[in-house]
């Protein structure tokens, strides 16, 4: 008994020593704890199940609801703030009534979520593809969703969101630097598309060379957009929003889905 007892303390001083060093350990799920998630987010089998993941304030019950084809002040959308409003996971029906279901799941790197623990702690590994959606900045957080998605082998994407505010954002700076008048813009605009959209695919590249995963497209999207191609019309600033929906109905598709 004492030398188990020795052994559990070695184990556990071995383990606090990592954390001080910034060395994470790898978190597995029991094969009950693996069920009991499956249940508490109400998998179904033969439906799809997409989780929309990422840092705090990123856009996600935004996302969820433009997937959804709803606009945030639409009956029955996911609840959306300034601030992280998603405490718990979110279950929200395809608004088409297809099989697949769309998760708003809450921000990872807050006090309630450490980022280390995020895809255990909210049950990633249940899901059938996760879409890691980022605002600002391609974090390390988000680098850790995606290698624990490599981990489990469900398919990721990568998304940037708010591209409308990020572009019009860019806008004004090359206004201020170009002192440049409001008559102008309609040139500026298209410069400042062009430099985001070439800025943030090269930013994801990086970012995922250096921490040797495989490289993926990033989806640059605006929610409004998106909820146009959703609904099957035209919106005249289009991006990625076309190809994104497209892409996750194909990786639904190739899954067999047996609607009730």
């Amino acid at each position: 008994a004492e030398n188990e007892a020795a052994k559990a303390l070695a184990a556990r001083e071995l383990a606090e020593m990592k954390l001080r060093e910034g060395i994470r350990p790898i978190l597995m799920p029991t094969l009950n704890e693996f069920e009991v998630t499956k249940r508490t987010v109400e998998y179904k089998e033969g439906w799809f199940h997409f989780a929309v993941v990422g840092t705090a304030g990123t856009g996600k019950s935004s996302l969820v609801n433009a997937l959804r084809g709803l606009r945030n002040s639409s009956r029955g959308a996911a609840q959306t703030g300034t601030s992280e409003t998603t405490m718990n996971v979110g279950r929200y029906a395809d608004a088409s009534n297809r099989p697949f279901v769309w998760y708003d799941v809450p921000g990872a790197g807050t006090v309630n979520v450490p980022d280390w623990k995020y895809f255990v702690d909210q049950g990633l590994y249940v899901f059938d593809a996760i879409i890691v959606l980022y605002g600002d900045r391609f974090t390390e957080i988000d680098v850790a969703i995606l290698r624990n998605c490599s981990r489990w082998r469900i398919p990721a994407y990568i998304v940037r969101s708010k591209a409308g505010v990020h572009i019009q954002n860019t806008i004004n700076d090359f206004l201020q630097a170009d002192g440049e008048e409001e008559e102008d813009e309609a040139p500026t605009s298209a410069r400042a598309r062009g430099q985001y959209i070439k800025s943030t695919r090269e930013d994801v590249k990086r970012n995922l060379a250096l921490a040797d995963l495989p490289q993926q497209r990033v989806y640059i999207v605006d929610k409004d957009a998106l909820t146009t191609v959703v609904k099957g019309k035209e919106h005249p600033d289009f991006i990625d929003e076309q190809e994104l929906y497209r892409d996750l109905l194909a990786e639904a598709g190739s899954r067999r889905i047996v609607p009730e």
